[in-house]
């Protein structure tokens, strides 16, 4: 049995907090090792972790003091690039979807998200990097329309190979089954992942999706109206 994926909880409402560990108790493929009251008190539990009590994602609220996400998130990004982050809040908007993206959130999520999905988010963003539900799709239009000047201009273009992963990372590929689609090794796509990220200036996964749809090479799939 592969070893569960080790993730952390910062939210400083203490029910939620507790509730969302509830959730995981049972669950055998996900372990939660860090529970913490803010960003000050995570920051702390990182330094003091030893290797094995690392975590692979934080899920992290954003309405909190004194220390809101949005700061936690960017001290994260500066000194644990590692870390994989998923946005967990009641505050689902497109000015914040946005801003998320920018700072290179893997995930966003309603608190309203039930169990299955909360689990099919983390697993997704564990194993590719990404995750992007129907709704987060549309946001990801909407932002996108509104920052046109987000096309990349670099002089270094992408390979018809580099282009192949790229699609592959954009519709949540891990780099094995990217490997076994093109019939490549893992280590071949690895080198492919990190080429892609120097040539476009992106610092992660979700960066490539941005610069795959702003340079339309990946067309999000078409929202289905529920109105």
């Amino acid at each position: 049995m592969t070893n569960p994926i080790k993730i952390a909880l910062i939210d400083d409402e203490a029910l939620i907090l507790e509730g969302l560990s509830q959730l995981f108790t049972s669950h055998k493929k996900i372990s939660v090792i860090i529970k913490a009251g803010g960003g000050h008190e995570f920051l702390e539990e990182l330094k003091l972790a030893p290797v094995e009590r690392t975590p692979d994602i934080a899920l992290i609220d954003i309405q909190m003091k004194p220390m809101d996400g949005f700061e936690l998130v960017e001290k994260l990004r500066e000194n644990h690039p590692e870390l994989k982050i998923i946005i967990l809040s009641s505050h689902y908007k497109n000015n914040i979807f946005g801003h998320m993206i920018k700072l290179g959130v893997s995930a966003f999520l309603p608190k309203t998200s039930n169990t299955k999905q909360l689990t099919e988010a983390i697993q997704s963003v564990y194993n590719s990097g990404v995750y992007f539900s129907k709704n987060d799709h549309q946001m990801l239009v909407n932002f996108m329309k509104e920052k046109p000047k987000l096309r990349m201009t670099n002089q270094c273009q992408l390979t018809a190979r580099e282009k192949e992963v790229v699609k592959l990372i954009c519709h949540e590929n891990t780099n094995q089954e990217i490997a076994d689609k093109l019939f490549l090794s893992k280590r071949t796509v690895e080198s492919h992942r990190q080429r892609i990220l120097e040539k476009i200036g992106a610092k992660n996964t979700v960066g490539i999706v941005l610069y795959a749809i702003a340079n339309e090479i990946y067309q999000l799939p078409p929202q289905i109206d529920t109105v």
